[in-house]
């Protein structure tokens, strides 16, 4: 097994981060700095940062109505990082990223494999949004949205995109490339005045309020991981089907992150009005 799969499958991080901190240095495998390329057998000693990874745990994964303001990053220096704004008791981080300015559906996760099958661009996974704009839309702007824009250098894959109202549209993806959205709309002329993910894969936001997170359901999961046999090892901490997971549900932050979280999701509620009627 690659060393970075290793390490993600002990629920540390994911293969990415993995791959970072092997470039880092900051992993050995049987007292040998460890590349890219390492490869790991039954027996053999990986530590991290001097210290031994634990036992994988059972796999975690949540569903979180992301606010505007939080950052979706697990690093710990980073002020109101999605992380510490859940509060969850074990380590989890997010599978993708939904930017600071935009709100809505964020998945978390402690097992590193899921993260690569839901962000791998050939997996066809669709992200739906809902979108508001600072002037009236034109079918030609929804149009060009639908057949391509290029930003960054690239054309966007062809997409859906439905009305809403005069300024709003519904837009689904099958990419993520760094603010896209807000980039498409961009080189149109238009500016993005609010941005709210509604949907990944079979996951659906649904009726989860603003900070609020719900555990997925074994189905919600398996969805993202067709064909796999290790699948049945992957039972989620909590396999409750996703209508049953009230919002009450989900623990409460640290003492210490509390009144942070709090202020965050009081300055939210005044911040967010209702979406036009669809």
């Amino acid at each position: 097994m690659r060393i970075n799969k290793f390490i993600s499958e002990t629920g540390v991080c994911s293969r990415r981060e993995a791959d970072q901190w092997i470039t880092a240095g900051r992993v050995s495998c049987n007292g040998a700095p460890a590349t890219l390329g390492t490869r790991v057998a039954a027996g053999d000693v990986v530590l991290v940062d001097g210290q031994p990874l634990r036992e994988r745990r059972v796999p975690v994964y949540l569903a979180l109505n992301k606010p505007v303001g939080i950052v979706s990053t697990s690093e710990p220096e980073v002020v109101d990082n999605i992380v510490d704004f859940v509060g969850y008791p074990e380590r989890i981080f997010p599978v993708g990223r939904l930017d600071k300015d935009s709100e809505g559906l964020i998945l978390l996760t402690n097992d590193g494999d899921i993260v690569n099958r839901i962000l791998r661009a050939e997996n066809n996974h669709e992200k739906e949004y809902l979108v508001s704009v600072d002037r009236p839309l034109t079918e030609m702007t929804l149009a060009i949205m639908r057949s391509g824009v290029r930003i960054m250098g690239e054309m966007t894959r062809p997409c859906r995109v439905d009305r809403i109202d005069e300024r709003s549209f519904r837009i689904v993806l099958t990419q993520g490339l760094n603010r896209q959205i807000r980039r498409m709309c961009s080189a149109l002329g238009y500016k993005v005045r609010r941005l709210r993910r509604v949907r990944i894969g079979e996951v659906h936001l649904g009726t989860l309020a603003p900070g609020r997170w719900r555990h997925l359901s074994a189905q919600e999961v398996a969805a993202f991981l067709p064909g796999d046999p290790a699948q049945s090892d992957r039972k989620p901490a909590d396999s409750r089907s996703a209508s049953a997971l009230t919002p009450s549900v989900q623990a409460r932050p640290t003492a210490a992150r509390q009144s942070g979280s709090s202020a965050l999701r009081a300055s939210h509620r005044k911040k967010s009005g209702p979406w036009p009627a669809q």
